[in-house]
């Protein structure tokens, strides 16, 4: 089935299609006005050597980034999208979802601290308290282990919660799916109803007419009614076929 012949049977069947591309476009805007647009902040945090160890670098801590500090950090990241911190998130008012994971292409203990939800200035918010939060669960850990305060690991802000930016894929991709679902179904509905308009017209054209084929039917039916009648007939055709032979002769 080529083009032409594909738009020819969405022409006649109009009446089927319409209607599929109508729902269509109800369900791709209900998909625009149900999901909502999700906003990103993200901050940006390292991890700090401790007062004593860079005494040898002129009190740098920028000069001294030892391997520990990144494992530190994988460390710190799980720890802050555990249940724990979650719940403790939530008692502070982080509102929407957070994550916190090491930075991509991080050559250091640099980490990245985000959170998703649909009120730009409640993410922005979030972010901050994330933010706060993490630098105090880095001294707890520490605390914990009852390390001194001048080898206490530190951090430090890079870059500060960013103003939230829409994140439109998601979104997009919903509304894609949509429609693409639904015309597919419209065109699937229309051929289907064609074939079988199509059917029907070929079973009309193959169907007998009355009274032909009758003597197979009623043999292959069985009919012995059918059969005598026909056999009565036939020799009462042939007697009088003779008859106007012999009288012609």
């Amino acid at each position: 089935m080529d083009l032409a012949e594909i738009w020819r049977v969405m022409r006649r069947r109009w009446y089927v299609l319409l209607p599929g591309l109508l729902i269509t476009a109800a369900l791709t805007a209900a998909v625009y006005l149900l999901v909502p647009v999700e906003y990103r902040s993200q901050s940006t945090v390292t991890l700090l050597n401790s007062k004593k160890a860079t005494v040898a670098f002129d009190g740098n801590p920028f000069l001294s980034t030892q391997a520990s500090l990144t494992g530190m950090a994988d460390g710190l990241a799980r720890n802050l999208n555990s249940d724990d911190s979650k719940a403790d998130l939530k008692a502070l008012g982080v509102t929407g979802v957070h994550e916190a994971k090491i930075a991509d292409n991080a050559l250091g203990p640099y980490m990245w601290l985000s959170v998703v939800g649909t009120d730009p200035a409640a993410v922005l918010k979030s972010d901050e308290i994330l933010t706060t939060y993490a630098e105090k669960r880095l001294l707890e850990f520490q605390n914990q282990q009852s390390v001194t305060p001048d080898a206490m690991i530190r951090m430090a802000t890079i870059v500060p919660p960013q103003k939230p930016e829409a994140q439109t894929k998601a979104r997009l991709q919903f509304l894609v799916m949509a429609g693409a679902v639904g015309f597919v179904l419209s065109l699937v509905a229309t051929f289907f109803v064609e074939a079988r308009r199509r059917r029907g017209a070929a079973a009309g054209k193959h169907r007998p007419a009355p009274g032909e084929g009758g003597e197979q039917a009623a043999r292959d039916a069985g009919d012995p009614t059918a059969t005598l009648r026909m056999t009565v007939a036939h020799p009462a055709g042939s007697g009088a076929a003779g008859s106007r032979t012999s009288g012609s002769s």
